[in-house]
């Protein structure tokens, strides 16, 4: 049994390297196929040609596309993304003064928002076609259909512009408390967990229904064992790994989310910072934070998918 899980963990860890190894292939190809001139975007419109195809050459340019994907997939794999071509610094410098800042922005919208969409994602299937489901229904569906920059601005509108309560702009230089951090991280947050609430709490209450139309709920129901314990001594346990995918999905929604809320607040993570990269395209500092951002989600549903196979006996018998 631990060998087949074993295997099977294996192969889950060897799909996840084999998709990062395609998808840093897709980020080098579309990279390049930008508009423009990387060496041209340095130097500036006033420079000359032959600086130009000197930069070029020594960038590696003017060198085959194949052999440019090899030497870089080679540094990649050591933990050199190269050099910026805005302001001369290494790409793995930059992306380390800017990760913290993601990840704690991202942490903070999980501690906030995991908790609340699995308690209405539980008590939604719990009572199923009552009142409550159907208006937490309603609620997650127009949740879901607000796109984030119109929560952003709705937000800034609101707590920033008509009540003074909150800063529009997220400066982390400016914290000097706890309640500093509070109202610097509270717009961002909010915005975040609005669409992500509510993506996890449909996903979650589709798996805890799926778990209640199950025979062992029924003859548990039959028993005489009461909804709530049904649902948090048998149901939950068995959901795990449904809830986890839903978990792991839902996060790697902050992704993409912090694209659009970063750029907002003006706050100083590595969305930002791929933003300014591709205003100034700035190509290695392009493909590090993309890089980045792959890996970062092949993590998260690495980890979903071995929940599930711990959670879940069938699996590990495959």
């Amino acid at each position: 049994m631990k060998r087949q899980a074993y295997k099977l963990i294996a192969s889950r860890l060897g799909l996840a390297l084999l998709t990062l190894l395609i998808v840093s292939a897709m980020v080098f190809a579309m990279t390049g196929l930008l508009p423009g001139d990387a060496a041209q975007q340095a130097l500036g419109q006033a420079a000359t040609p032959q600086a130009v195809a000197a930069l070029r050459h020594q960038l590696g340019l003017d060198q085959p596309a194949l052999q440019r994907y090899l030497e870089w997939l080679a540094h990649i794999v050591r933990g050199d993304f190269g050099v910026s071509l805005s302001n001369s610094l290494p790409v793995s410098e930059l992306i380390s003064t800017r990760l913290p800042n993601s990840l704690m922005l991202a942490g903070l919208t999980t501690i906030v928002a995991v908790p609340i969409a699995l308690a209405i994602g539980v008590l939604s299937a719990m009572y199923r076609g009552s009142w409550l489901d159907r208006g937490l229904n309603i609620l997650t569906l127009s949740t879901v259909a607000v796109p984030e920059f119109l929560v952003a601005t709705i937000a800034v509108l609101i707590f920033a512009v008509k009540l003074h309560w909150l800063p529009a702009l997220s400066y982390l230089s400016s914290v000097s408390s706890f309640g500093d951090l509070i109202r610097i991280y509270a717009m961002p947050v909010m915005t975040l967990c609005c669409v992500l609430i509510a993506q996890m709490a449909r996903m979650t209450r589709a798996a805890v229904l799926d778990q209640l139309n199950s025979g062992y709920v029924e003859m548990a129901c039959l028993k005489g064992a009461s909804q709530v314990r049904v649902v948090l001594r048998h149901v939950l346990p068995n959901a795990i790994g449904p809830i986890a995918n839903a978990v792991a999905l839902s996060l790697s929604y902050l992704f993409g989310g912090v694209v659009i809320v970063e750029s907002i607040f003006n706050y100083p993570g590595l969305a930002s910072l791929m933003v300014d990269a591709v205003t100034n395209r700035d190509m290695p500092l392009v493909q590090g934070c993309v890089m980045v951002f792959c890996a970062a989600y092949l993590s998260l549903v690495l980890m979903a998918d071995l929940c599930q196979i711990v959670s879940n006996p069938r699996l590990r018998q495959r």
